[in-house]
Order: C-alpha cells, then structure tokens, then sequence
C-alpha cells in the first residue's frame, strides 16, 4: 500500500501556538513517513512515536501511529526499552532542548553511545517554553528570562558536539523553516543503522522569538548557513561563491574567485569519515565567524545496542540446557525440604 501524509495525521486538534515551529516540524516528519515506507517496506503499525515532557512532546497526539506520551526526560528510556523489546519497530523520540538536555541529559548520552537504532529529533528552541519561559541548557550566554533576570551566566551545550563526545554515529541539523530539508533528513535518519540524533533550530513565538533569526531570515539564509552535502565541495552563499577550506587546524570561509581561491581548493564533505574531528568543528561552526552548518553532518555505521542484545540472547540460548521455567528451577543445585 502507497501512503500519503495525510494516512499520518491523527483526529487530534493541534494545539501548539499559531507560528511555532513545531508545526513545520509535524509536517516534515508527516511527509517523510510515506517515503520511508516505500523505501523501507514499512507497514503503519512499525511506528512507535514516543516523547517527554514539553511543547514538542505533544508529538504523538498529531500522528496516527503507535505513541507513548511518557514523563520528563525519560523519553530515551522509554524508546530504548520498546526498541530492544521489539527490534522490528521504527521507533521515534520527539524532545525538546529542556527535556533531552537537562533532566533527560543522561539518558541523552548513554542512548547515542549504545547506538540504539532510535531517531531522536531534538527540538531546540534555546527555552522552556511549556513551563513559561526559564532559560534552558541551549540557551545563549546573557540571555534574560524569568529564571534569568540579569543574564545567564551558563555556557550552552551544542548537541551536536555532545553527540560526537558520545562517540554518535548520525547527527544531522536543520531549520524548523527548511521543510524540504528537514523532510530529506528525517528518510535519512529513519534508513540510519543507529541512533539518529536530529537537530531542529525551532522558534518559540511566544517565549523566545526570533532567536535563530540571525541565520534564519530570509534575506540572510543562504549567506549565514551552510547546506552539508555527502561527496560535495563546502559552498554557500546566495550566489554560490562562498566556500569552506581547512587553515592550519582551523576552518575558514573564503570566496571562490579572491587569492586564488577555486572550487577545486574547498573542502569535500564526508559525512561518512571515521574520524569526526572534521565533524565536530562543523557542529561547532558559529556566525559571524562561519556558517552554521545543516544538513547531514555525520552518517557512518557501527555496531547497535539493538542487534548485540539480540545475537547474544540467541548465543546463549542456543548454549544452554534451560529450556522453560522448570528447567531453570531445576537447575544447579536442589533441595527436598521435608
């Protein structure tokens, strides 16, 4: 059977503020679905949406699937345990900065560092928003919320970067605009061996307005960003004459056509290098040095927490003599208490 996006969309009202980047976000991951079914061979019932506790969260209400709503950062728990219980399934995390970050952020780590075959898409719009506006682990240093009336004084996390210290095997970064993109990504992540970590730069209209606009105005999109492609030269800007070349132990942006420079001289993105120091200095790219890096920033393959625990409980099976409850009973040493 052929789906359509609209075969994914739940009776539910969607209740999230009208301009908030979820909504993009619900209909990326919407349009993805069909794809992935057709490429995967994939059945409605193989999806399993599971979230925490936040605007985000509400995720599985909107989508006709399997859904778990559980409890405050333990989103990762949950989704590991249901992989694990059922490899077959498609599992997906919605979460939030605040909720993956912060009381989940162990959980976070340890999920990519198994790499369980999970997709986890992590909304960051640098705010608790649900909770009315308190500064979160992603929020920017100096920012001024309720929780922070003079300025944080905390240095953010930049999850990609957490996910390559977490040894990540996929780790992806888009716009909650960019609904093309973030469509592309979501098949990529879904068709990812591993724990697929999603990086959604989404605005909260309400709490924390405009706080990517720097990189995600219109006008200035193309020249503040950069769109990662497997296989291609590091280009961007509005007319594709602005590049990305390694300077010593440092990345730079030049322009294609001054000193020399030719496309030939830009650095190839290879989303699949062992290796992720290249990796985590594009997650760590910041304007007005750099352009923010999107797209697929690492995608390379590894052994999953998912396949090991299977293979071992059929080694182990097929080793030993307990066969059922009794056997087990039996087993070792006994005594008849009379």
């Amino acid at each position: 059977m052929k789906f359509t996006p609209q075969d994914f969309k739940s009776d539910q009202e969607v209740k999230w503020c009208p301009g908030c980047g979820d909504h993009a976000v619900l209909a990326a991951v919407q349009r993805a679905l069909p794809e992935i079914s057709e490429a995967l061979g994939y059945s409605k019932e193989r999806y399993v949406f599971v979230s925490g506790i936040g605007c985000s969260s509400r995720f599985p209400y909107y989508m006709k699937t399997y859904g778990f709503h559980s409890i405050h950062g333990r989103a990762a728990a949950i989704a590991t345990g249901i992989k694990v219980a059922n490899p077959t399934l498609s599992v997906w995390e919605m979460t939030g900065d605040g909720d993956s970050l912060a009381i989940g952020g162990n959980h976070l780590i340890h999920a990519i560092r198994r790499n369980i075959d999970i997709n986890i898409v992590l909304f960051n719009n640098r705010i608790y928003g649900l909770t009315k506006g308190q500064y979160s682990p992603t929020s920017k240093w100096g920012t001024i919320t309720k929780t922070s009336p003079f300025g944080t004084v905390e240095h953010p996390f930049n999850p990609g970067a957490l996910a390559m210290g977490a040894r990540g095997t996929f780790f992806a970064r888009t716009l909650d605009m960019e609904l093309q993109l973030t469509q592309e990504i979501m098949v990529e992540a879904a068709k990812h061996d591993g724990t697929a970590l999603v990086e959604v730069l989404q605005n909260c209209v309400i709490f924390n307005d405009r706080t990517h606009s720097i990189i995600s105005d219109r006008d200035v999109r193309a020249d503040r960003t950069i769109v990662l492609q497997h296989g291609k030269p590091m280009i961007f800007g509005k007319n594709k004459d602005k590049g990305l070349i390694l300077d010593g132990m440092r990345l730079k942006a030049v322009t294609i056509g001054e000193n020399g420079i030719t496309t030939d001289d830009l650095l190839v993105h290879n989303a699949e290098e062992q290796n992720h120091g290249i990796h985590i200095m594009l997650c760590e790219m910041e304007w007005p040095e750099l352009p923010v890096a999107l797209g697929i920033i690492r995608r390379v393959k590894d052994r999953t927490y998912d396949d090991m625990v299977r293979d071992q409980v059929t080694e182990l099976a097929n080793k030993s003599n307990i066969r059922c409850m009794n056997d087990m009973l039996r087993s070792g040493d006994t005594w008849v208490v009379e």
